[in-house]
């Protein structure tokens, strides 16, 4: 894992912004994994930024959502859809043919996990994958346990996870999580991961301890061969 340090969330934003647009000269079809929430709003800002200089640049990337709350309208303005869609899929103009994305209240969540998982054996694997840091400690909603389930799931969710800003107000409130699996998640050709937030000093302390443990499922990612890790600073 390749740490760097940055001063604080807007130079973390400003440096993975830059490195994710650098990328896209290498692979510019590449299929990227995109988490929701404050972690990587500032980031996504920058590739919006981006796209206004050189739309060229983000014609062919293709997006997965990374997870989803469960039993709740994918219209919620809080929805993981609805910030995909604010953050990336208007902004970098992704066509729909280009995106692959959980539905939020299917009427079978498991067999929603089967056709996401489907989509990325056809597509996959997954070029870049960006993701934030819960203050549990876990990756998508894939939550500390016991056991980890590899591929894409309906998982349970944590009262850490409920505690989300997202959650606050949503009526109603999601009853399951819908996410990419840890094993998707370490076949990722790069991991960028995001360590910014209040409340987070304990877990990413224990995160760069270097200890691998499935009750913090981030520290898997120290199994894999090239992770950018950015820290923004004022969260430790």
């Amino acid at each position: 894992m390749k740490i760097q340090y940055c001063a604080d969330y807007a130079e973390m934003s400003r440096l993975c912004g830059e490195a994710i647009v650098s990328g896209l000269q290498e692979n510019p079809g590449q299929l990227m994994c995109t988490a929701t929430g404050n972690s990587p709003a500032e980031v996504y800002q920058h590739l919006a930024d981006a796209y206004l200089r050189e739309p060229k640049k983000f014609g062919n990337v293709r997006i997965l959502k990374l997870d989803e709350w469960g039993g709740i309208p994918s219209a919620d303005p809080n929805s993981c859809e609805t910030f995909i869609k604010e953050r990336l899929l208007r902004p970098l103009h992704i066509s729909s043919d280009r995106y692959i994305s959980f539905q939020s209240n299917p009427a079978s969540p498991e067999k929603e996990c089967e056709r996401i998982q489907r989509e990325i054996g056809r597509n996959g694997p997954i070029d870049t994958c960006i993701l934030g840091l819960g203050k549990n400690g876990h990756i998508g909603f894939n939550e500390p346990a016991d056991n980890l389930i590899p591929f894409c799931h309906v998982a349970k969710l944590s009262e850490k996870s409920l505690e989300h800003q997202m959650v606050n107000t949503m009526e109603p409130k999601p009853s399951y999580g819908l996410t990419i699996g840890m094993a998707d998640i370490l076949q990722s050709k790069k991991i960028i991961l995001l360590l910014t937030g209040t409340g987070k000093q304990d877990v990413i302390s224990k995160l760069l301890s270097k200890r691998i443990t499935t009750q913090l499922p981030a520290s898997l990612l120290w199994l894999h061969q090239d992770v950018e890790c950015y820290i923004d600073s004022t969260a430790l």
